[in-house]
């Protein structure tokens, strides 16, 4: 615990452009702290917001210090913001969630409750989706059952980045650096004691998503997780190998057919590349070593972020 007699829960809130939900977001989380028996910090990375989100949080900040900042030299991305907040957090334990208001504030007790009684990382699971189109959920519902069915570890279905982390499960999640990390994978793949609370999630409180369906934000998330722990590209490159042998015997039969051998063989090799490639692209940029994110500026924080 930290050396006051209250426990210390860090928030981290990884954004861009949300002017229009910071002050009730900022209000709802003070309020909801306030009157539990808890000490707390909030911990907004701004990855670099070209609207007015900066000048709203520093008024904020002016009404409560327990509000800081940390600015991103460029965009980086959500999860690369939520690690430079965690490397940034003093709590005993750390809830990171997203900036729109769609995970209610007011969860984050129930959260706390199960660390309380021991669990060192503590998930959310949706029970309901308001405010999402139909096809938006079934496509997301799919794609998180895809994923696990690869997977070399059991991903639970319907838990976002909504989640409690006890300080020793943070200490080591921030030994992982790896290039495009799929936390929601990472957190489960620690290990340590994991339980799960359900909860509704609401509609967007201001503004427009920033990760539209038909946008490249999901799909590169579907593809870091699926290339994050699983194998299964790979494998299905033997599957169409395979396919493609069987089917060279049918065509080889059918002359006429021979047109469309050289199309099915083009295009499973193309799909075979593409599969490898993209395990090759991830493994180049972990070997490069880059920094998953750099830091510009803080405020309110009393040393250099790592």
């Amino acid at each position: 615990m930290n050396s006051t007699s209250l426990p210390l829960v860090s928030v981290v809130l990884s954004f861009r452009n949300e002017a229009a939900n910071i002050p009730t977001l900022v209000s709802r989380l003070h309020a909801m702290f306030t009157s539990q028996h808890l000490e707390y910090e909030l911990l907004f990375v701004n990855d670099a917001s070209t609207d007015d989100s900066l000048a709203i949080l520093l008024n904020e900040r002016d009404r409560n210090a327990r509000v800081k900042i940390l600015n991103m030299s460029r965009r980086f991305g959500v999860a690369e913001g939520v690690l430079a907040g965690m490397s940034a957090a003093t709590g005993d334990a750390v809830v990171y969630m997203d900036a729109d208001l769609q995970d209610p504030p007011e969860v984050i007790p129930s959260l706390v409750d199960r660390w309380r009684q021991g669990a060192e990382i503590v998930h959310t699971v949706r029970t309901r989706r308001k405010g999402e189109s139909p096809l938006k959920m079934k496509a997301t519902r799919l794609a998180y059952r895809i994923i696990q069915l690869g997977s070399a570890i059991e991903l639970p279905i319907d838990a976002g980045d909504f989640k409690l982390l006890s300080r020793a499960a943070v200490d080591h999640l921030l030994q992982v650096r790896e290039s495009d990390p799929y936390l929601r994978g990472l957190v489960v793949w620690l290990g340590f004691t994991q339980v799960f609370v359900p909860y509704e999630r609401d509609a967007r409180h201001a503004g427009r998503t920033h990760f539209p369906f038909f946008s490249k934000n999901p799909w590169k998330t579907f593809v870091i997780g699926m290339t994050s722990f699983s194998f299964l590209p790979i494998y299905l490159c033997f599957a169409l190998a395979a396919a493609g042998l069987a089917g060279s015997v049918v065509f080889f039969l059918f002359a006429r057919h021979l047109v469309a051998l050289l199309t099915f063989f083009w295009a499973t090799t193309l799909a075979a590349i593409g599969g490898v490639s993209i395990y090759l692209i991830r493994i180049y940029k972990d070997v490069r070593g880059r920094p998953p994110y750099i830091v510009k500026s803080t405020i309110g924080l009393s040393g250099p972020v790592k």
